[in-house]
């Protein structure tokens, strides 16, 4: 073999990537929402000496009223793009709960091309999550069997095998379905790091329980406080010392070997020594086999989160419906939303207040909505009307103090706070009647300025001082968008404003008076570039809707019929061409509005 080979997911298409428009973000201040008092810094519950707490998750810290939360009504993948220049690297956790794949939608499509289709839309998402995550930030993806173990492979190859942190079962309902062959009682929950040796450094173990705490007790007095007593033993593996294979003699006076197949946990010397530090217990009498005892004030801050979550522990989709349910009486809720309980011990792990937490799969809300009452900043994404009818009401009652549901007296919730509310920008360029490209209509010389900012790098950021200047990417280097044809004069005239040692890019309809190369050279400091020109070949422009399409999926040829009029099962074929280009750049846009599957999570 020559070259070097590596193990990866192969599927039809993936060498087929969107070229994505960066979109910019508008605010409706009408859909915003804000808390009518601001709360004073409210101190959270601080752990004792032990570093073990009864506290219910909120993290260590102070918890302040965050209001620049962000809610994105638009194609979930768009807005990952639109938030990408800004928030690279700083999102701590997200939180995603895509849809199953469970293949109602297929039924008259090509077999093989729906998991294909699944993979690239996951792909391409995973790979600006990545991006948006901080060195210490962390992904947590519900799924069900279907795509669990293609998404876990697929994960692998976009964050690194190494950091793939671990495969959480979550027990959703406590009831048996007898319906079926197999009854799926449990949900996977795959959590990689952005990079696992910096995240397990930061990563929160989980409060003890109350159960837990009920351990600890002080049966002799000890002056060091509670302790819960182990084993003295362990089991006798290859490598023990054989001096850790001796006869204690207990204060009663009782002689006692370890049991067979193991040896003590200590050397004699050293166990003689823990004896005389009182940390060996042999029972109220002295004649029970040695103990160990572990005090409360020295054990690690904290349980380390196990593989299994109980639906005693984080809750079920049941218990998640209840909740809705009370939030909106009379409503269908959602099919399987993830319970309050559940996301509040995933931010728990990842997070402390005041991080940042994403879900691009917003469902009704519950990331956003458990984050508020933990003092975590968010953004969520979603594309379904529910946006509007779920959660902004629901975000709103949180916000009141009116939601007295999921985690709020665990946390000691009273309201406060608030959020902006986004849609997504209309593309930047259209074609006019003739077929020519142009700056879209609906764009006014600030959003066409912020535009041209966010596709040429630059950060938007208008001067009250210079007119010319309408972002930059540095101290000494900016951008100047305008619909205007400059002249010679004006171009002199901005050349000599902004002086020495600063660049200008100068984003103009035209310019007159002089040539392109003799510009370049009279005018060193400046940069021109032609509108829409610049861009045209960048994005594709005109695409909104990155969701899953049903009527875009290449159709299935019919069946013939068999001489007994029954379907004859046709064998397998190569994928339609349409299949290719479902992200080609010269996509025909044709502006039908076919039937939407929606890519909306069910928290």
């Amino acid at each position: 073999m020559t070259g070097k080979q590596k193990l990866e997911l192969t599927w039809i298409g993936k060498e087929k990537r969107p070229r994505l428009e960066p979109r910019i973000l508008l605010e409706d201040p009408e859909k915003s929402y804000h808390a009518k008092f601001k709360n004073s810094p409210r101190p959270l519950g601080k752990p004792p000496r032990s570093g073990i707490t009864k506290a219910s998750g909120e993290g260590l810290g102070v918890r302040e009223d965050i209001f620049d939360n962000r809610l994105i009504f638009g194609d979930n993948l768009l807005a990952l793009k639109a938030l990408e220049q800004e928030f690279t690297g700083q999102v701590k956790c997200v939180f995603i709960d895509p849809p199953y794949n469970t293949g109602s939608a297929f039924t008259h499509y090509d077999d093989g091309l729906e998991h294909s289709i699944w993979l690239g839309l996951m792909r391409d998402r995973l790979e600006i999550i990545r991006r948006l995550l901080s060195e210490d930030g962390s992904l947590w993806i519900t799924i069900d069997d279907n795509e669990c173990h293609y998404l876990k492979v697929l994960c692998d190859e976009v964050f690194g095998r190494p950091n793939f942190v671990a495969n959480v079962f979550w027990q959703k309902t406590p009831t048996r379905e007898n319906r079926t062959d197999f009854s799926a009682v449990h949900d996977h929950i795959l959590v990689f790091a952005k990079c696992r040796e910096i995240w397990k450094e930061v990563r929160n173990p989980l409060p003890a329980s109350e159960s837990q705490l009920d351990r600890f007790t002080n049966p002799d007095n000890d002056p060091r406080g509670p302790w819960a007593s182990l084993p003295a033993h362990a089991k006798a593996e290859k490598g023990r010392r054989q001096a850790q294979f001796f006869t204690v003699i207990t204060p009663s006076g009782r002689n006692v070997d370890p049991p067979a197949g193991r040896c003590w946990l200590y050397t004699e010397s050293r166990f003689y020594e823990m004896v005389a530090d009182n940390r060996i217990w042999f029972g109220a009498d002295g004649g029970n086999a040695p103990r160990v005892k572990k005090f409360l004030s020295e054990v690690q801050a904290g349980l380390v989160p196990s593989t299994f979550w109980s639906y005693q522990e984080v809750g079920t989709n049941g218990q998640a419906k209840t909740e809705l349910v009370n939030l909106f009486p009379g409503e269908t809720p959602f099919s399987t939303p993830k319970p309050e309980a559940l996301i509040n011990r995933v931010i728990h792990i990842a997070t402390n207040p005041g991080d940042l937490v994403l879900d691009s799969f917003a469902g009704s809300g519950t990331t956003g909505a458990v984050a508020h009452k933990m003092g975590r900043r968010w953004i969520m994404v979603e594309l379904g009307e529910h946006c509007h009818t779920h959660i902004i009401p629901r975000l709103q009652k949180v916000i009141d103090g009116a939601d007295p549901g999921g985690i709020t007296q665990a946390v000691n919730w009273q309201g406060g706070g608030g959020f902006r509310y986004y849609k997504l920008a209309p593309t930047l360029i259209i074609n006019d009647r003739w077929g020519n490209p142009v700056v879209n209509p609906e764009y006014n010389a600030a959003m066409l300025a912020e535009a041209l900012c966010k596709l040429e790098g630059f950060s938007y950021a208008p001067s009250e001082i210079h007119w010319w200047q309408h972002g930059a990417s540095s101290e000494r280097d900016f951008i100047y968008v305008t619909t205007q044809n400059l002249s010679a004069e004006q171009l002199q005239s901005l050349s000599d404003e902004l002086g020495v040692g600063a660049t200008l890019l100068v984003c103009c309809s035209a310019f007159h008076g002089v040539t392109a190369a003799q510009a370049a050279e009279r005018w060193p400091n400046l940069t021109m570039k032609k509108i829409p020109k610049m861009v045209l070949a960048r994005c594709e422009w005109g695409h909104d809707d990155y969701s899953l399409n049903v009527a875009n999926l290449p159709m299935a040829a019919p069946q013939p019929l068999s001489v007994n009029g029954e379907p004859r099962k046709a064998k397998s074929k190569a994928a339609n061409p349409a299949q290719a280009n479902l992200f080609a750049e010269d996509d025909d846009n044709s502006g039908n509005e076919p039937e939407i599957l929606e890519w909306g999570e069910n928290t």
